[in-house]
């Protein structure tokens, strides 16, 4: 009998065989065969093909006896197995490998011999036929290979299969030799001293140019030559993915244009009652755009969730950049009118672009929000959705702790020294603040073990580390997505995650929804009914009196305990300066006290002309309808883009694209090459000399620290809310923040406190009345609320 976990690499030649690669990949992961109990190939003996999403080796040389096993007989997470059958039925447009030191082939020689093995082949004949099917032969200066290799030759010869020279490669390049040492390390749960044959008896297999395999196989030319062949063969690009987005539920026969049509006029009678020319003109625009751009049916599709939140009475607020756009208020996606607050709809969707737009849900965190998962699940079926997989990266105390067990550093050495490195890693070189680090434990940072942490900390940095899941990306898809992208099980029961990560999708025009969970929005979800039923006060969100003099007063003396962003000790310190007296104070205030601007310092200059001690000056005349309401400092991505509208002509998606160029990946080209239109553009309108310099270094410096306005806006809006059930429903609101909890700053010990000295009664727990929640209850003196039992 022989192991099972043999490895079978499958190229994909054409569109089709790709999808078929992603479709083997899923079933495995989704519905792998538990380990040991795999169906067997006709006639062969061989065990399943294993598929490792990971591409990492498991001890491929070892005797099945010798390897060690899982301690369950489940394949671990990231691992997947199909059956022969499975293959077979997706086998087409897909070339197989059949030699390799892991693959089935190997296997068979191994335990039964040419036999076996000419049986094996014969398999794999009858699935892929014999014009997509080679053997390979490798060489890793290993002891018997070259014997394996011959009787290789031979089979491959006597079924008329080309023989192709190949290198099972675990690492790039050969000085990554010891990172792949250090891997194998943490995979056996081992130390470099203890690991033994488990790591790679020679550091051979790492990739090659085509003329060292020249060089490797010079006495096989023709081998390394049919390598080239099978490689031409294989002209599937990702460009060409088969994904299309899911068609929207269409009403009355209409098509998606004229659907998103009726349905945005709908919404803007019940936002705005009668339609002023202006909106109208604003929504034909957007409309126009959206058409042109063909993405109708992704604003149905998001408008779809929308409404189902609102069917089940959840709260969701769109936030972000489509904040800017004035359909996505029509459709209630977002609650921001933008026509009111002059928001650029240029920073959500523009013609030049060339993307998809990106529009993000705020829904209550908890049970609610996975409702609405779940109904997306339900409504694109198990295939047809799934949520987008987060790259992650090793970092420097994680760097530490991993490179540091694989070399046998101490647990106590290994805790001190990843505690001396700041949670965002190191903040210069990292080679040097590493040896620092040891010197000051006493470690002597010139011993060979030392010497190898720092450098392959440092080597090991950035690296990808494992997949997790996005906050809240769903990807969705017509008909099936695994034809497009691989899928596998989250660890969440009931959730299903892609195997690439947000930025792959966007590159690869794959269309995702983010669904994220905001702690406040449970809790004012939960506060509602709350005032409702015990104090008799029907509120609405969406309708609460707006610039309400008592929550203004009580923010302005920074009696902010619990309330949505603007609850920090830097925010209090700066509400008294502030003194908001209207909605838009409140955007500004979400947005000033962030770390860009307070780097830019821009804070100070803001405060100081807002207290009326600095005088308001532009940078030109003509920018001053942009900064007016800004007080002349530009603190939002909104403004940057129109400066550069106003001053040197921009279009929409030239200032976006000027607005990217200028963000933390910055590209100096790039730069230069828009700082060159830019100025350019101001010398055509007579801006030049001091002015010209003032606005383009305005632009450079803010561009890094700049915050979305219709994100901030999106956000005051809550804190409003949250604000104004504070200061006149205190009992409800407390309650709803402790059912709520872990959310916002403080312990609930800390809320506790402030309520109490907002005259709310805190009752104690008692056997007798308290439930699982914190609740209301009706006590001798008014309303109390009691602790969760």
């Amino acid at each position: 009998m022989l192991p099972d976990g043999a490895r079978l690499p499958l190229l994909v030649e054409t569109a089709r065989g790709y999808s078929n690669l992603c479709r083997l990949l899923t079933d495995g992961a989704l519905h792998g065969v538990t380990t040991g109990t795999g169906v067997r190939g006709p006639g062969s003996g061989v065990g399943d093909p294993e598929i490792d999403g990971r591409g990492e080796g498991v001890d491929r040389e070892r005797p099945a006896a010798h390897r060690p096993r899982p301690a369950s007989p489940v394949l671990d997470k990231g691992q997947g197995r199909v059956s022969w059958d499975q293959i077979g039925a997706h086998a087409a447009g897909l070339f197989c490998l059949a030699g390799g030191v892991s693959g089935p082939l190997a296997a068979a020689l191994a335990a039964a011999g040419e036999e076996g093995a000419r049986a094996t082949l014969r398999d794999l004949l009858d699935r892929f036929g014999p014009e997509r099917v080679a053997v390979e032969v490798q060489r890793h200066g290993r002891r018997g290979e070259e014997a394996r290799n011959a009787a290789l030759i031979r089979l491959a010869r006597e079924a008329g299969v080309p023989v192709v020279a190949t290198q099972d490669a675990l690492f790039a390049a050969p000085g990554d030799g010891a990172l792949a040492d250090v891997f194998a390390c943490l995979r056996a749960h081992r130390t470099l001293d203890t690991v033994g044959r488990l790591l790679e008896p020679n550091r051979s297999r790492h990739l090659r140019s085509p003329a060292a395999m020249a060089r490797l196989f010079a006495d096989f030319p023709e081998a390394v030559a049919a390598t080239a062949r099978v490689a031409a063969r294989c002209a599937f690009r990702l460009h060409e993915l088969p994904y299309r987005f899911p068609a929207a539920r269409l009403e009355d026969g209409r098509d998606e244009a004229q659907e998103l049509r009726a349905r945005t006029e709908a919404g803007a009678r019940e936002r705005y009652g009668a339609i002023s020319p202006r909106v109208r003109a604003q929504l034909e625009r957007e409309l126009g755009l959206i058409e042109r751009l063909g993405l109708p049916g992704y604003f149905l599709v998001v408008h779809d969730v929308v409404r189902f939140c609102r069917s089940r009475g959840i709260l969701a607020q769109g936030r972000g950049s489509a904040a800017n756009s004035a359909v996505c208020y029509a459709l209630s996606i977002t609650a921001i009118d933008p026509i009111a607050y002059e928001l650029l709809f240029e920073r959500f969707l523009s013609e030049e672009r060339g993307e998809w737009p990106d529009i993000d849900l705020d829904l209550p965190s908890g049970d609610r929000r996975e409702e609405v998962i779940q109904h997306v699940y339900r409504t694109y079926g198990e295939r047809g959705a799934a949520m987008t997989a987060n790259v992650i990266s090793y970092r420097g105390r994680s760097a530490v702790r991993e490179v540091g067990k694989a070399l046998g550093f101490s647990e106590e050495h290994l805790g001190r020294l990843s505690a001396m490195i700041g949670g965002w890693g190191f903040a210069g070189d990292p080679r040097r603040e590493l040896t620092d680090h040891l010197r000051a434990l006493g470690l002597a940072p010139e011993e060979r073990r030392s010497r190898l942490l720092v450098e392959l900390v440092a080597r090991l940095l950035h690296l990808p580390r494992h997949l997790g899941q996005h906050s809240g990306g769903m990807v969705l898809a017509a008909g099936r997505l695994d034809d497009v992208v691989p899928l596998e099980p989250a660890a969440m029961p009931g959730r299903v995650v892609i195997q690439w990560d947000k930025d792959d999708c966007a590159d690869l025009g794959i269309i995702k929804i983010d669904l994220l969970g905001l702690g406040m929005l449970a809790a004012l979800e939960e506060a509602v009914p709350l005032i409702r039923r015990h104090e008799h006060v029907h509120l609405d969100l969406a309708h609460l009196p707006p610039d309400d003099p008592e929550t203004y007063a009580m923010i302005r003396r920074a009696d902010t305990v619990g309330v949505f962003q603007i609850e920090s000790r830097a925010q209090m310190a700066t509400l008294p300066r502030m003194r908001p007296e209207r909605f838009y104070d409140l955007v500004v205030e979400v947005a000033i006290i962030r770390p860009g601007p307070i780097v830019g310092k821009m804070v100070h200059p803001y405060l100081e002309r807002r207290a009326g001690r600095r005088p308001v000056v532009y940078p030109h005349p003509d920018l001053e309808p942009v900064l007016r309401r800004t007080l002349g400092v530009p603190l939002f991505q909104e403004q940057l883009m129109r400066v550069a509208m106003v001053a040197a002509g921009f279009t929409g998606g030239q200032a976006e694209e000027l607005r990217r160029a200028m963000g933390s990946k910055r590209s100096v080209e790039r730069m230069n090459r828009l700082e060159r239109q830019l100025r350019d553009g101001m010398a055509a309108r007579g801006i030049t000399g001091k002015a010209a310099d003032d606005i383009v270094q305005g632009i450079t410096s803010f561009a890094l620290y700049g915050f979305p306005e219709s994100h901030a806006a999106s956000f005051a809006l809550i804190a409003y809310a949250s604000a104004y059930l504070k200061a006149h429903h205190p009992a409800a609101f407390l309650c709803a923040l402790l059912n709520a909890f872990p959310m916002g700053f403080y312990h609930p010990a800390t809320l506790v406190q402030d309520a109490l000295r907002h005259d709310v009664r805190v009752l104690p727990v008692d056997v007798n009345h308290s439930a699982f929640a914190c609740q209301l209850e009706k006590a001798n003196q008014g309303s109390g609320v009691r602790g969760p039992g």
